[in-house]
């Protein structure tokens, strides 16, 4: 069977511009998403204009907030090297930061235009997981987010993993944690979670989604980032198990609190968007 570990990073070249497997599951895991929650907003009666002028602008931020992040908390080294913190295609982007500065961006340009901004985050939620379960199998490729070392017997006889995989754990003469694929596992389950219970006619409320997002992603990285050996630092604290704890009691206790408040959140699945209209 092919060893994938040994692929070169760079897939192919255009006219000697080199296109990164890095890039190209990145690329999927964007398209794909977009390709979801487009379906999702048209059948709500969501304009065409506001999904991809949303899109455009969510990405662009995200992906800045996700290397932004990523060099914050790795200021030295890029202090010293700066002609590298453009060099995205090397790996070194941080989901999180990519998850705050995208969601924070999509929350205020849908209000911004007077759309539910809750019910617009509920619809991308469950394709954000699925775009970064797709994104893992780029640091697969580039051989780097793996978790610390364990014996071959581990990872064929414990977890049962085809030889591919197996192989492209086997680093420097070591075998790895394949945390890329816990985490790309783990978010696959949630996408299908959040569909199925969005689903259900008169289950979630206008927020509760994007709530359910964060509860379901920061409790299986809490523990996937405790495995890692490249997590960013904070003194003496991994940096996202701080963010993913933070995240998953505040997500809870909001959700909780919602469930016993009177107040009265429309339904998701009854809602739908009104029409965005252009300033053109």
């Amino acid at each position: 069977m092919m060893n994938i570990a040994a692929i070169d990073p760079v897939a192919f070249d255009i006219f000697g511009w080199p296109i990164r497997w890095y890039g190209i599951f990145i690329g999927a895991a964007i398209l794909l998403a977009l390709t979801f929650a487009s379906r999702d907003f048209r059948r709500k009666g969501w304009d065409e204009e506001f999904i991809l002028d949303a899109a455009v602008w969510t990405i662009l931020i995200g992906f800045i907030g996700a290397r932004a992040y990523y060099v914050l908390f790795e200021l030295d080294y890029y202090l010293q090297n700066p002609g590298e913190i453009l060099q995205i295609w090397n790996g070194g982007i941080a989901i999180y930061g990519g998850v705050i500065a995208g969601g924070l961006t999509l929350y205020f340009y849908a209000k911004s235009k007077k759309m539910d901004p809750l019910f617009v985050t509920d619809t991308v939620a469950p394709y954000l997981l699925l775009a970064q379960a797709i994104g893992r199998w780029g640091n697969f490729v580039n051989q780097e987010a793996h978790g610390g070392e364990v014996r071959l017997e581990f990872l064929q006889d414990t977890l049962h993993l085809p030889q591919f995989i197996v192989n492209g754990m086997h680093i420097k003469g070591t075998y790895y944690h394949p945390t890329f694929l816990y985490e790309s596992v783990w978010s696959i389950l949630g996408v299908v979670v959040l569909l199925f219970v969005r689903s259900r006619n008169k289950t979630l409320r206008i927020g509760d989604t994007t709530l359910l997002y964060l509860i379901w992603y920061s409790f299986g990285r809490f523990f996937i980032e405790g495995l890692r050996t490249d997590s960013l630092w904070w003194g003496p604290f991994r940096v996202s198990q701080v963010l993913a704890a933070v995240l998953f009691i505040g997500a809870l206790l909001i959700f909780a609190a919602r469930r016993m408040n009177d107040k009265y959140y429309e339904y998701y699945s009854e809602h739908n968007g009104p029409a965005y209209k252009s300033s053109k």
